[in-house]
């Protein structure tokens, strides 16, 4: 199974049952916020007290620019890019943000390095499908077979020169969970640094971006037990730059039938991996 990253920082509740708290007492501006169906937390550690208004302020300002790229990328705004290009599928290019056409190529390099294992367009099969609690849902095999049908890398067009993109079938949609999220984190992390923030940490739902260091001390982050979510598999320590990506197939997840389904779906079959 696949693992989820956290940072272990003892004054997170959700996490105190599993993280240190040597940083206790020192001075850390820090926020949350739900962003992405998950939730994004920020940490910037503070040379003094006095500076943790400023620092909160860089803060809220890396929230806007994920708010603002969450906006363009999600499914579930009817105003975002990825709904307008679902909308317009099989009938024209869709002009979209820089943000949004650099996700998209993305997506097209990351489905040819997986051998289709990655395919944003499993957008079609979202209907089918619900893995929110209290309101499981699983799709019938004719309608998988029918949105299989509309699932297709080779059928979405980006034309960045046109700053375009097209999806060539009618019901075609795209699904930027699997890939997104990433590029949302490190624009936020980005707008630290341009503010000029050295030591900065960013998690999003099991994926850790890290800068500087923690008041001098490397970040740690630690990896959950797939089989024992309250558990740590090991802990890793860094600073400089670095990115803790992964991916559970057990947060969102339920059984049906004595199987256990999770919201990580195989392009090819319509259904969750295996």
């Amino acid at each position: 199974r696949l693992v989820l990253a956290m940072p272990l920082l003892g004054a997170w509740p959700y996490m105190s049952a599993v993280a240190g708290s040597r940083d206790a007492g020192l001075p850390m501006a820090r926020k949350s916020m739900a962003l992405m169906g998950t939730r994004v937390d920020v940490v910037v550690p503070a040379a003094k007290a006095s500076e943790l208004p400023e620092l909160q302020l860089c803060i809220d300002a890396a929230f806007m620019r994920m708010q603002q790229l969450e906006r363009l990328m999600s499914r579930y705004r009817e105003d975002s890019d990825v709904a307008r290009m679902a909308a317009a599928a099989g009938v024209k290019p869709v002009r979209v943000a820089p943000e949004v056409l650099d996700v998209l190529v993305q997506a097209q390099r990351l489905h040819a390095q997986s051998d289709g294992a990655l395919d944003i367009t499993i957008g079609a099969l979202n209907k089918g499908w619900s893995f929110d609690s209290g309101h499981e849902q699983v799709p019938s095999d004719a309608y998988v077979k029918r949105a299989l049908a509309l699932v297709n890398m080779r059928q979405l067009v980006v034309d960045p020169k046109m700053g375009t993109a097209f999806l060539q079938r009618p019901g075609m949609a795209l699904d930027l969970g699997g890939i997104a999220k990433l590029p949302i984190l490190q624009a936020g992390l980005q707008t630290l640094q341009d503010k000029g923030i050295v030591n900065a940490l960013i998690n999003g739902g099991g994926d850790v971006l890290i800068a500087g260091s923690n008041h001098g001390k490397p970040w740690r982050v630690g990896v959950r037990d797939p089989n024992a979510p309250q558990q740590l598999l090991g802990a890793m320590e860094l600073q400089g730059r670095g990115v803790v990506a992964s991916s559970g197939d057990y947060e969102r997840s339920f059984i049906r039938n004595g199987r256990r389904l999770h919201h990580v779906l195989d392009p090819r079959t319509g259904w969750p991996t295996q």
